[in-house]
């Protein structure tokens, strides 16, 4: 079965862990809703509530967690509990409200040694909702 493409003209939306439970299936075509942008893949920071050695990869952004596939590439580093860290990939919600939603881990950067980078994100996520997702919704 042949994997769906990925259009990389669509942005990989910032957002918080909460807001992907909101997004809705597009209809025809590989691609999500969100804010009234289409999208594939989602931006995400947070703490890694689980890493390489402690069962499925778990990311706790403070608003909502998220479970990561990591590819075998991306899962040679030492990835572990605690970590701040930032990932972008496609995301696939949950099939039911008990899971977690889910993303492909396609960049993920251990951003633990910067510690304004959590401040920060809160900042940049907040500013792309002002600049680009509430226009997007008038």
């Amino acid at each position: 079965m042949a994997k769906p493409s990925m259009d990389y003209e669509l942005a990989a939306l910032k957002l918080f862990s909460a807001q992907l439970r909101g997004a809705k299936q597009e209809p025809h075509v590989n691609a999500l809703c969100l804010f009234g942008i289409r999208f594939q893949r989602a931006w995400l920071q947070g703490v890694l509530v689980s890493g390489s050695d402690e069962g499925p990869f778990l990311l706790d952004d403070g608003s909502d967690v998220v479970e990561l596939t990591v590819p075998p590439l991306l899962a040679q580093s030492q990835w572990k509990a605690g970590q701040y860290v930032m990932v972008v990939g496609p995301y696939t919600p949950s099939k039911s409200g008990d899971e977690f939603p889910s993303v492909l881990a396609q960049k993920m950067v251990d951003l633990s040694s910067h510690p304004d980078r959590e401040s920060m994100w809160y900042l940049e996520v907040v500013e792309a909702h002002k600049l680009f997702y509430l226009n997007n919704l008038t």
